[in-house]
């Protein structure tokens, strides 16, 4: 929950324009609001408006921006904002990743000031250019170990009541993942009224509030109707009615249970869950698809919600069986 209160008019303005007019997530919201406070506090330890903190304290520290005035807004340069990022940089250690977003939300905040709204005269801004990030190839279960994270979550296990009755929800979970590559924020949504089962379909919600069909296997259906027989049908919350993935405590499932429950699985299953994780589980599915399935990188994109082709094509990158067959095919192997 964003506490708007705490805010200056300006920024929640910006909120109110970016969640209705672009229609952003609530959880990109919530990363405006974080990312922008964090940022005028550290305009405020740099201005000198502030005392008595460490540079190191600042995100953590209760400092009142609700009262900062456009006049400060105003005299923010493209320095500042340079300033900043190499602050999260020396001090978090923050990730290129990390510092893009950032970023692009500071970017974002200075255009609604400066050129939708004219809050502002001058957008430092706008040569603001993102971190580079180096490509890296995505992490990924190999196909036997897919196999045997699914064998394990569909083996019974006692809950927290000692109950084995969350084995058929979990299963139907990882089946999700690995079979359709779906982001974690997509999986908890899912409402019963979005699958389709004549046609073997579900619409979930994506990045940006877009909404894509997900086609599913004979495996993914199993997978939910042994879960849906055995789903608890009376007690459950009046907010959590139509969600499809329940909790113990009968309300939608959460983020955290998820990813708790993939953890636990993939120990189960003898593998490194610090390596791994749910989105993991995502760039599985999209590798395995690309790899055995021979799946068209313009369908794999559709099917993973990717707005640019170039962040699918990471899962066109060869393997070491790959090479070593290239390698053992050259005309000049055998002479």
């Amino acid at each position: 929950m964003i506490e708007r209160e705490n805010n200056p008019y300006f920024l929640n303005d910006f909120l109110d324009y970016s969640s209705t007019i672009l229609n952003k997530s609530q959880n990109t919201i919530k990363e405006y609001n974080y990312d922008i406070t964090h940022f005028l506090k550290f305009i405020m330890y740099r201005f000198k408006l502030i005392t008595g903190i460490k540079e190191e304290d600042i995100r953590e520290s209760n400092i009142d921006i609700s009262d900062l005035d456009l006049d400060i807004i105003e005299k923010i340069t493209l320095e500042d904002i340079h300033a900043f990022l190499g602050y999260l940089k020396n001090n978090f250690n923050s990730k290129p990743a990390t510092l893009c977003r950032k970023t692009a939300s500071i970017r974002m905040f200075f255009k609604y000031l400066c050129n939708k709204t004219k809050k502002i005269e001058k957008n430092p801004a706008q040569d603001l250019e993102s971190p580079k990030i180096g490509k890296r190839l995505p992490k990924y279960l190999s196909l036997d170990e897919s196999k045997k994270l699914l064998e394990v979550s569909a083996s019974p296990k006692p809950n927290s009541k000692g109950n084995h009755d969350n084995s058929e929800r979990n299963y139907a979970i990882i089946t999700l993942f690995l079979n359709c590559g779906m982001r974690l924020s997509e999986l908890v949504n899912i409402n019963i009224k979005d699958i389709d089962f004549s046609e073997q379909k579900l619409n979930v919600i994506g990045k940006g509030n877009k909404e894509r069909t997900i086609y599913l296997n004979k495996a993914c259906i199993n997978a939910i109707n042994n879960y849906l027989n055995i789903r608890p049908k009376e007690g459950i919350h009046y907010s959590s009615k139509d969600a499809l993935f329940l909790s113990e405590q009968k309300r939608r499932i959460s983020n955290r249970t998820v990813q708790y429950i993939v953890k636990d699985e993939l120990m189960l299953a003898g593998i490194d869950s610090r390596k791994y994780s749910v989105h993991k589980l995502r760039h599985t599915a999209a590798t395995l698809m690309y790899k055995y399935g021979n799946v068209d990188i313009r369908a794999l994109q559709e099917l993973l919600g990717h707005e640019s082709i170039s962040t699918t094509e990471i899962y066109t990158h060869v393997d070491n069986d790959q090479i070593r067959n290239a390698v053992e095919n050259n005309p000049l192997a055998n002479i």
